[in-house]
């Protein structure tokens, strides 16, 4: 398998626990949770367009915002904030 192909498939496994562990935060409130969701969605949307490095285009805009929800998630979803962190680490290695 190509390192494209495997940094695609792991943004893509990253994005669907990310998803899952969204889906479990039941104490999220709706604004947050929309926002992260729109994130995924647009890292989700730039890998079916262009592959890991459309990917990482589109998540340096959003890079800033997932660090201040890691963050702010440390406490209450330590889940949900290391899953965001992950993701933010393949993104790195690809090339944000």
């Amino acid at each position: 398998m190509s390192s494209g192909r495997a940094s695609e498939k792991g943004l893509r496994e990253l994005l669907a626990r990310l998803r899952v562990r969204l889906s479990h935060a039941r104490s999220l409130d709706p604004e947050t949770r929309k926002h992260l969701a729109a994130v995924v969605h647009d890292i989700d949307n730039a890998l079916g367009e262009g592959g890991p490095q459309r990917a990482v285009d589109t998540a340096g805009a959003h890079a800033p915002r997932l660090e201040a929800l890691a963050v702010r998630f440390e406490v209450d979803h330590p889940g949900l904030a290391e899953v965001i962190r992950e993701v933010i680490d393949a993104l790195v290695r690809v090339g944000i």
